[in-house]
């Protein structure tokens, strides 16, 4: 465990000037069998999750963790015991050996390591919702252009099974014109089940608290706003930005659907007296395709699950995901073959199966091909982008009290 004058040590070091510099420098050229080397930024339980199918994507180096809680420092050195670990992330970045790094830190702080990394040459493995405000996306973007670096987001149903069949079966021939997509994320647990115990060392000797507040107003220490973020605004999206992200992406690519033109939320905290972010909420996007995307979730009730209830409508027929399942149900079916519950959808079964492990083991794979290869990965940039500005503009109407729209020209929620 770092000591209080080994911390300090640790964040007064690192090219603290690399994340204001426009200047983009240079990464190794890999060549398509040689190893990947990789760092982790932000190690905390999803961190370490894709840090873990990390370690087992063929032909890649764990090189380096950072994150501002030397505890999670400890956690990753027992995964991988020869990596270099760091509370400034910006001394990883430092690292030259280092090809690409995995960005798993809270959602406030995504930019705040992306633009860095980008500029530091580093392909990156983005973790979902890519950015948190326009301003960041904004930011994001232009580090991203004319810099070649790969960067993969962290939406892994589109490295899955079930996309690929949801993509053949939503083709226009089959499908006719889709005018509404319907999507759920429920849970029958408090909190949505977020809420985590305080460790005994979560205290300014261990956490570098200015760090993790990052650009977000200011607040003395407080180990619930460090531990439970997803609960505060300052540093969430609450579950629109956990989950509705995911499906967002999957339809968005699947479809080839574009920012909204108009989005209204209505969300309230009926059940979770000690969280900001609302625990049940609806979202109403009226997309430039002519079709309206709905997601719901509530964290009181679980018939519709959390691994995809989706509906994609169309004259022709209706495309249906449940969980591992994929159906079509042609439109003349409809009044005879009905969905008595979530397991029984009629016409066309199609079990794709897989897992949501299986899907990040994929997705993560992908990323790693894509770093050697120079392709372009599963979750670009751009589906990363427009799925986080359609997250972006659910979060504002509900915030505002008031249907809100995207403006192309000026890249901003008004």
């Amino acid at each position: 465990m770092l000591n209080r004058r080994r911390f300090i040590h640790h964040l007064s070091g690192g090219a603290a000037a690399l994340a204001g510099s426009s200047v983009f420098l240079p990464a190794s050229v890999l060549g398509a069998n040689d190893r990947v080397r990789f760092g982790l930024i932000g190690a905390g339980g999803r961190g370490l999750d894709i840090f873990e199918h990390a370690l087992r994507a063929p032909n890649t180096q764990a090189i380096a963790v950072a994150d501002v809680y030397s505890r999670r420092l400890e956690e990753a050195k027992r995964l991988a015991p020869t990596i270099q670990t760091y509370t400034d992330f910006r001394r990883l970045l430092d690292d030259k050996s280092v090809d690409a790094v995995l960005i798993a830190t809270p959602q406030h702080q995504h930019a705040l390591n992306f633009v860095p990394a980008i500029q530091a040459g580093k392909d990156v493995y983005q973790e979902k919702t890519m950015a948190f405000n326009p301003d960041h996306a904004r930011r994001m973007r232009r580090a991203v252009e004319g810099s070649n670096r790969v960067v993969q987001v962290g939406v892994q149903s589109v490295s899955g099974k079930a996309f690929a069949r949801v993509r053949e079966l939503a083709a226009p021939d089959r499908m006719g014109t889709i005018t509404a997509v319907h999507t759920h994320h429920y849970r029958n647990r408090p909190y949505g089940g977020w809420k985590r115990s305080i460790p005994p060392d979560c205290n300014l000797e261990h956490v570098a608290w200015k760090e993790f507040q990052g650009e977000a107003a200011p607040h003395d220490f407080d180990p619930q706003r460090f531990i439970n973020w997803r609960f505060f605004w300052d540093y969430s999206g609450g579950n629109v930005f956990e989950n509705m992200v995911h499906q967002v992406a999957f339809w968005y690519k699947a479809l080839g659907l574009k920012i909204p033109r108009r989005v209204t939320m209505a969300g309230y905290n009926y059940l979770s007296p000690g969280m900001e972010v609302p625990d049940t909420m609806d979202v109403s996007m009226d997309q430039p395709e002519n079709l309206l995307f709905t997601w719901n979730s509530a964290f009181g009730n679980n018939y519709f699950g959390e691994d995809g209830y989706d509906f994609a409508l169309g004259n022709k027929g209706t495309a249906i995901r449940v969980l591992d399942k994929v159906t079509f149900q042609p439109q003349e079916n409809h009044s005879t073959q009905k969905a008595e519950t979530p397991g029984s959808v009629g016409g066309e079964p199609d079990i794709v199966g897989g897992s949501d492990d299986d899907d990040t083991q994929t997705h993560m794979r992908n990323f790693f091909d894509c770093v050697r290869s120079r392709k372009e990965p599963s979750c670009t940039f751009e589906l990363g982008f427009n799925s986080a500005i359609a997250c972006q503009m659910a979060i504002a109407s509900l915030r505002q009290g008031r249907t809100v729209q995207w403006d192309p020209d000026k890249m901003d929620i008004v």
